[in-house]
């Protein structure tokens, strides 16, 4: 394929990009949107096995792995449940770190491949964006194994933190810009090999002190990282779908932590520097057995929201782990056929992902205009007779609004304690994620309902009827 064909094809392949972020951006578009993003993907990865030019041996044996890899991928994606997709998000990010890192030990080591020069003398450009492109790529990777282990449960989600932590960082990416400025003047092997180790490195560090109420920033922002790397590598082999789907990934990535972090009251720099999101859970938990509560059952829940004219449904993950949504979606269709004003209330990051509630909504058939955002409809909580709370937990709790100690202080919260009456799905009074103990279980007008999500929600739906 010549090269002004396979430049088009490639900026065809770019537009679909830009129309799979864009459909991506709705719950209704987002269908839409994906297959934009496969159709692209797909041209993407013909023109560059068809620019190719002289099929080998080593052709056929990529051509293998390719299918190999895609289709383990395929499987996975198939069989993991919703409530593990935020590590498989961290996992999938590492990936495409590895791969950027193993790319330019590639380009370094055998630079004629590539057409970059010969060892030793390479373009100096080229050397700049692989040395870049690696270092950021190995940054990803080992952030991204850090997240997926604490998302995991496989390493504590608490910040790790030392004394003179964020100098130690500091030194570290100022070493990483010095190795790069003496690799280029020297084009020495053991500079480079210095520069993709102390990356890792710093990428392990920059993710152990972040606790699990960030998490979801974390996973936003290692996807911005592995676009980078993916840009950085791009350059290096002159490939301009690289260049295009790695700074779409990086910019939108870079957009979505920002708007999290928004979301959250957070400050970007803090989020990564400063290990907010963790705390002794004994500290926020003390005393919590001496309050009293209110418990009830599904005849209460039942009784109060069919006499009721509005009731607002407030999701959370302890409704994806349990895989209550096709059951609540019942339940609303009893409450609107009792006349009952029915809507649902989504925090920006209810769940571990950005947009994990509203899958989960649109898996049962939710319709979307029935689904809003917290600054949408915080207001109608104050006129609301019942907030049915399922799962949600730190995004409802009063405290963010009223501790400055608490690792939550300040973030915004679903208003849902202004309700005349809540009812509180959860097996216990444990804290939530970011190991905060809830205030709101502790309320006058709040009626806990210990129990499984979707066994609880079902027990109504058969009261309601």
């Amino acid at each position: 394929m010549s090269a002004n064909l396979s430049a088009i094809f490639y900026l065809i392949s770019g537009v679909l990009f830009i129309l799979a972020l864009r459909g991506l951006s709705s719950p209704e578009t987002s269908r839409q949107g994906n297959l934009f993003g496969i159709l692209g993907m797909i041209i993407a990865i013909t023109v560059t096995f068809l620019s190719i030019g002289n099929f080998s041996t080593s052709f056929i044996y990529v051509l293998i792995i390719l299918l190999a890899g895609g289709s383990i991928g395929a499987l996975i994606a198939y069989k993991i449940p919703m409530t593990a997709m935020p590590e498989l998000v961290a996992g999938f990010h590492s990936l495409v770190g590895l791969a950027a890192v193993f790319v330019a030990i590639s380009a370094f080591l055998n630079p004629e491949a590539f057409k970059l020069g010969s060892p030793g003398n390479i373009k100096i450009a080229s050397l700049i964006e692989m040395s870049i492109g690696g270092a950021i790529g190995a940054i990803t990777f080992s952030g991204s194994i850090i997240a997926f282990l604490k998302l995991r449960g496989i390493m504590s989600g608490s910040p790790i933190t030392f004394r003179g932590q964020h100098y130690i960082n500091l030194l570290l990416g100022i070493a990483i810009i010095v190795l790069i400025f003496y690799l280029c003047n020297t084009q020495s092997e053991s500079f480079f090999w210095r520069l993709i180790e102390i990356s890792f490195l710093l990428g392990l560090l920059l993710i152990i002190p972040i606790g699990g109420a960030d998490m979801p920033v974390v996973i936003s922002m290692l996807n911005s990282y592995s676009g980078w790397a993916a840009a950085g590598i791009g350059f290096t082999l002159e490939n301009s779908a690289l260049i295009i789907t790695g700074a779409l990934v990086g910019s939108s990535g870079a957009i979505l932590s920002y708007i999290m972090c928004k979301g959250m009251n957070r400050s970007f720099f803090n989020v990564i520097l400063g290990g907010f999101g963790g705390t002794d859970q004994t500290i926020y938990s003390k005393g919590k057995d001496k309050k009293p509560v209110k418990s009830g059952n599904s005849e209460d829940a039942a009784f109060l929201m069919k006499n009721a004219s509005s009731v607002i449904i407030v999701p959370g993950y302890g409704m994806a782990v349990a895989q209550a949504q096709h059951a609540l979606r019942e339940m609303v269709d009893s409450l609107k056929k009792n006349g009952v004003k029915v809507s649902y209330a989504v925090h920006p990051v209810a769940g571990r992902m950005p947009g994990h509630m509203n899958v989960l909504l649109a898996e049962a058939n939710v319709p979307y205009d029935e689904v809003f955002e917290l600054d949408q409809i915080n207001n109608d909580f104050a006129n609301c007779d019942v907030a049915y709370v399922i799962g949600a937990n730190d995004v409802t709790n009063p405290i963010a609004k009223t501790d400055p100690k608490s690792p939550i202080y300040g973030m915004p919260i679903l208003d849902v304690e202004k309700s005349k009456s809540v009812l509180f799905v959860k097996r216990s009074l444990s804290p939530g994620y970011a190991g905060v103990d809830n205030e709101l279980f502790y309320r006058d007008n709040t009626l806990m309902l210990f129990s499984d999500a979707k066994k609880m929600t079902e027990e109504i739906v058969k009261n309601l009827n």
